[in-house]
């Protein structure tokens, strides 16, 4: 498996719900840039697509990469103030043979970074009187009538990847020798482990205990 050097700064500016937003964002352009394999930079407008591993790029005209033309892409959110970095990582995704695939880079460290894909779910729970809400792909899904954004997470470590099942036991597996020290922080700080916002923040602890 190829080396990715995850470098990511994710800047956040709180947490933004936005009323009878249609969206989700996968289906609106961001700017950002793509990098692409051959060493090009390029600079524009920007829409992913996760399930097809296709980014497009709108300026003069639009064009459409791969994953495998792609060695990473990072768009700034507008609706949600932040920024969003994208790797192509070579990955199974049915039991196959790997092929290059996008992952979004949550946070990272010298010794394990957590990644994740989104995609669009059918959803039957009602969101009373306020109609669609907006989904905030930072901390978790905020769900619009019928549809809700969700995320399968991904634990990149020892050169590999490895889906995460969202099992207690198994986050401890992945994040091994401070078992108490992050079972002590989930507890002062209310933290699921099935949960995008709360992953992300464990993860980013472990990798600080790691520092140490």
């Amino acid at each position: 498996m190829k080396k990715a050097i995850f470098t990511l700064s994710l800047v956040f500016f709180g947490l933004v719900t936005v009323m009878a937003q249609n969206q989700f964002p996968s289906q609106v352009w961001h700017k950002g840039n793509i990098y692409g394999a051959d060493g090009q930079t390029f600079s524009g407008l920007i829409k992913y697509d996760l399930d097809n591993n296709l980014v497009q790029l709108k300026s003069e005209s639009i064009i459409t990469l791969t994953a495998s033309n792609v060695s990473n892409f990072e768009i700034y959110d507008e609706i949600f103030g932040g920024v969003r970095t994208f790797y192509s990582l070579p990955f199974s995704l049915n039991g196959d043979y790997e092929t290059p695939i996008f992952f979004e880079v949550l946070t990272q460290g010298d010794d394990i970074a957590l990644l994740c894909r989104e995609y669009i779910a059918t959803d039957s729970r009602s969101m009373g009187a306020y109609g669609a809400m907006g989904m905030n792909p930072f901390w978790g899904p905020q769900t619009m009538t019928g549809y809700r954004l969700a995320f399968n997470y991904y634990f990149f470590k020892n050169g590999r990847i490895q889906k995460y099942n969202l099992k207690k036991k198994e986050l401890y597996n992945y994040l091994t020798g401070y078992d108490d020290e992050i079972d002590l922080f989930m507890r002062k700080n209310r933290l699921e482990h099935d949960k995008r916002g709360d992953l992300l923040r464990i993860t980013a602890y472990y990798n600080e205990l790691n520092k140490n």
